[in-house]
């Protein structure tokens, strides 16, 4: 993918406009690049999907023994472009006024000297890097306060260095900033997807100079930080493919935790989303300036050049879900019959292990109180119990954070998928919760933050019972304590970057 260095002044790439284009429609394309699939997906001017108009190209990584997981770059990006193709042939790819992207945090691949890719898509899940080389005068938390980030394999300082003993990259990218570059021919990076790298430092939105020295490259070496209001404009080259998109602004990408909170709803201080998938988040939105000393706890991306995004990630949700109901071979994934904060059975769900900063690995999931009248139900229902209160911990820490109980959304797969987990975790939280109607939460994010909507959850609220929140709050000092057991017993990794 060459780079084209005419757009670029002093390391800053220029705004691209549109010149003598008129637009005359009201609908905005989306592309969302996830680790499972990458879309392509119209949306109203207010962010609600078009029915109909959604083009879906399946991914599926390749996982090695030694921890590998890579995506194939030229089939991921061809198979995107396909999925625009496929909006054309239906008629979608009239009257858009603007293309917005939200990308999977955290992927790099190594280039050449000539913009080529010299691996394939090295996504989040990938486990393989080096343990970081640090002075002995190395501050990790003030590091952690600067970047939101810690020295682990998720980030670039730990995994540029295992690239560079491998091979010799001229440059590192994103996906996103490579599938940028493909459709406008300029490699540039946006604020919030430099973030995920953990080598920004947040507040001045520019690479950090200890992160890069940790990296051992210089910022020439990674992708120029555009501001929130740049754009590019498709390239000639697809002209001819897309007529409809010709001089239509390009924004740039949003990380996709920083964008599915915003599509649920929480895009201010004032609320918390909680977004139950694969794994599951909790996290808040709030200005840049002036923003809350961060915990050592939890982990801080940007949203754009005035927001930031600050919260806790959590291993075990839906696949804890899906892999007990398979398990179990339960014919009904909802445990009815269970009560809420039932402690007959208590599961502490670290099937994955934890995240940063502890040190728990994958294979360290407990039952405690198992006996032999317990059904498949009893065990499900403590794990989606179990998960519910390891979420409850982020959102105490986020509480704490901003001084007062936060509000609550809830969305993604894992929330549509079972009405008995989002009583739950509304008992859990004590607090009312709003379940967000729409499922493109990524798409419409990343739309609310390059055109400056507020988009509301628009779904039900639900009130927790007063019973059932009750003997969650009796549960909770036992779950604590069976929880510290469960930790103690667990081999602990000296290195917990090598967590998942």
């Amino acid at each position: 993918m060459p780079r084209t260095d005419d757009s670029v002044v002093d390391g800053t790439p220029e705004e691209t406009k549109a010149e003598g284009q008129t637009r005359t429609g009201n609908s905005i394309l989306a592309l969302d690049l996830g680790t499972s699939s990458a879309r392509a997906l119209v949306l109203t001017a207010d962010a609600s999907p078009v029915p109909g108009a959604l083009a879906r190209h399946k991914v599926t990584p390749a996982y090695g023994a030694a921890g590998e997981a890579t995506l194939d770059l030229h089939n991921y990006v061809e198979g995107l472009l396909g999925c625009l193709d496929e909006l054309q042939q239906n008629g979608h790819l009239t009257g858009i006024t603007d293309i917005v992207l939200s990308s999977q945090w955290h992927s790099i691949v190594a280039l050449d000297n000539n913009g080529a890719a010299l691996t394939p898509v090295i996504p989040w899940v990938d486990t393989r890097s080096v343990a970081a080389a640090v002075g002995s005068d190395f501050d990790e938390h003030a590091f952690h306060a600067r970047t939101g980030a810690w020295l682990h394999r998720l980030y670039w300082t730990r995994r540029i260095p295992w690239l560079r003993s491998l091979i010799s990259p001229a440059a590192y990218a994103g996906l996103p900033d490579l599938v940028l570059e493909r459709l406008t021919g300029v490699r540039v990076t946006s604020v919030s997807i430099a973030s995920g790298t953990g080598t920004l430092d947040l507040a001045s939105g520019t690479y950090d100079d200890e992160a890069l020295a940790v990296a051992g490259v210089s910022a020439a070496a990674l992708p120029p930080i555009v501001p929130t209001g740049w754009t590019g404009a498709l390239s000639a080259e697809y002209a001819r493919r897309w007529p409809g998109l010709v001089g239509v602004p390009i924004h740039p990408p949003t990380g996709d935790g920083a964008a599915s909170n915003v599509g649920t709803g929480g895009y201010d201080e004032s609320t918390a989303a909680v977004t139950v998938g694969t794994s599951a988040a909790v996290r808040v939105v709030h200005p840049i300036e002036d923003a809350p000393e961060l915990p050592w706890e939890l982990w801080r991306y940007r949203v754009d050049d005035k927001r930031a995004v600050t919260g806790m990630a959590f291993s075990a949700a839906g696949n804890l879900h899906a892999w007990l109901t398979g398990v179990l071979r339960l014919q009904d994934p909802e445990p009815f019959d269970v009560e809420i904060g039932s402690s007959r059975v208590v599961a502490i769900p670290f099937q994955a292990g934890t995240r940063p900063p502890d040190t728990v690995p994958s294979g360290s999931g407990v039952f405690f109180g198992l006996s032999f009248d317990d059904t498949a139900a009893d065990l499900l229902a403590a794990s989606l119990q179990g998960a519910s209160l390891e979420v409850d911990r982020g959102l105490r820490l986020l509480d704490g954070l901003f001084g007062r109980p936060l509000e609550v959304v809830l969305g993604g797969g894992g929330i549509d998928a079972s009405a008995w987990w989002r009583r739950c975790l509304t008992a859990t939280f004590a607090r009312p919760t709003t379940t967000c109607s729409e499922p493109e939460v990524g798409a419409r994010g990343a739309a609310a933050v390059a055109l400056g909507l507020s988009p509301a959850p628009g779904g039900e609220t639900q009130k927790p019972v007063a019973a059932e929140a009750e003997r969650v709050d009796l549960l909770r000092p036992r779950y604590e304590a069976l929880r510290a057991l469960a930790v103690q017993a667990a081999p602990q990794l000296k290195n917990p970057g090598e967590l998942l």
